[in-house]
């Protein structure tokens, strides 16, 4: 994914209209959630999930940098969830595009059959999306954040507006947990740890960093990693060929996680670039701050 520029006006970066709420809006339940901290640790549980599907994850392994821009390609993901979140509709659609035309130019060759085919196929975007939205959910729901069943439900509704700014049809996108429940339970056979996968997962762990920073890497990151493979459901663990660890030992680590993290004030979080959630709130005001209790039933 890629970042979108930003620029020095109040507000959008795109220095949009005051008052578009964008894609959600400050009612949506996205909106409360992904202003959580444990956001970060999701998505490495998204990536250790994605590199499961082999055909998926060569596509990433033959056309991305990430080896060489690890806290880049991070970054850019990151911008492209909270430019659909917290951006104008403008920003988002134009997000959107940008990542089409992207994953348009880009192939894979299957090494066993010689096989070349688009990283845009349907199939490979769904599975991107489907484990990118479970792990949000499960990681913010088994942390502590209050997501009610409905809730849960809502979100996966809702984010058949950002399946359909990657390229996929709406209708075709999983919108309950049932739903996504049977979709992972059809797709179960086709994911495998192969090279690829595991290339994924020392990478996850061992970042490249400069050396004097080895030791926070070997402190820090190693533990986030660590909590965000651990979150993987049991399958998974199986396939990478790791124990999983006690459910409910991961529960507590997670929970104990998120309330550590939602200790740091969040006016203080959210000033980090690209400023997503400042940005929407000098455009509709400071009645859109994200926040848990504003989720209604």
């Amino acid at each position: 994914m890629t970042a979108i520029p930003t620029g020095d006006r109040a507000g959008d970066p795109a220095g949009d209209p005051a008052g578009d709420p964008g894609l959600f809006g400050p009612d949506s339940v996205t909106w409360q959630a992904h202003g959580h901290p444990m956001m970060w640790i999701a998505g490495i549980r998204a990536l250790y999930l994605q590199a499961l599907h082999p055909r998926a994850v060569r596509g990433v392994m033959q056309n991305s940098d990430f080896r060489r821009d690890a806290w880049g390609r991070l970054m850019r993901t990151a911008s492209f969830v909270g430019t659909t979140t917290y951006g104008t509709t403008e920003a988002a659609e134009r997000a959107g595009a940008r990542v089409r035309k992207i994953h348009r130019m880009l192939g894979a060759t299957d090494p066993d059959t010689g096989e070349r085919y688009g990283v845009d196929e349907p199939a490979l975007l769904l599975w991107v999306h489907c484990a990118e939205i479970d792990s949000y959910l499960h990681v913010l729901r088994r942390s502590g954040f209050p997501l009610t069943d409905a809730h849960a439900d809502r979100y996966l509704a809702e984010h058949r507006h950002s399946a359909r700014l990657v390229g996929l049809h709406p209708d075709a996108v999983p919108a309950s947990r049932s739903e996504l429940a049977a979709y992972f339970a059809r797709v179960r056979p086709e994911l495998a740890a192969g090279d690829d996968a595991h290339e994924v997962d020392d990478f996850l762990l061992r970042p490249p960093t400069h050396p004097l920073l080895v030791p926070a890497r070997e402190l820090l990151w190693r533990r986030v990693a660590h909590l965000a493979y651990d979150s993987l459901p049991r399958y998974a663990h199986e396939l990478y060929g790791r124990p999983a660890p006690a459910p409910a030992t991961v529960t507590r680590r997670l929970r104990a996680t998120g309330t550590l993290l939602r200790g740091i004030p969040a006016r203080l979080r959210w000033q980090l670039p690209p400023k997503h959630i400042l940005r929407a709130m000098a455009r509709l005001g400071p009645a859109a701050r994200p926040a848990p209790y504003k989720l209604g039933p």
